[in-house]
């Protein structure tokens, strides 16, 4: 099911997933089976999105990002992709390679929180509300 006030692109969508209203997806986004994609969320080109899914209202999936099998991802999650941004148009701007980001299946990431690019979360973590992760959060063996 996808919304028709949704503005979805990507033809890479997997059978039985939903997509809420007002929600973008570009073109090249791959988004697995029986994902749930709530409302007001932006999912960028280079993204990719696992079965099994749970993204709630509002969160910012940017280019760089995978979602494993499973994951959760709260309320007004916001990940990022480039470590010192700069304006297109700035005097100092330059051509910078986006930093990847990966979650790891069955990680939960709680509302609000803001996900630094270049991170590894790893299978089953636990992020809190509100978090600020700037390095990579483990599965407590160490695995990935």
């Amino acid at each position: 099911m996808i919304h028709p006030l949704s503005d979805t692109q990507s033809q890479h969508i997997g059978d039985g997933t939903r997509i809420w209203q007002f929600t973008i997806v570009l073109p090249d986004a791959v988004i697995g089976k029986n994902c749930n994609i709530g409302g007001n969320c932006f999912i960028e080109n280079d993204v990719r999105i696992g079965d099994a899914v749970t993204i709630k209202n509002g969160a910012q999936v940017w280019d760089g990002v995978s979602l494993q099998d499973d994951v959760f991802i709260g309320p007004n999650v916001t990940f990022t992709n480039e470590f010192l941004p700069r304006s297109q148009r700035g005097s100092i701007a330059q051509d910078v390679a986006l930093k990847e980001t990966h979650v790891g299946q069955d990680a939960t990431i709680g509302a609000n929180a803001t996900i630094i690019c270049g991170v590894r979360i790893g299978k089953y973590a636990m992020i809190g509300a509100g978090s600020v992760v700037t390095r990579d959060v483990a599965l407590q063996s160490g695995l990935w």
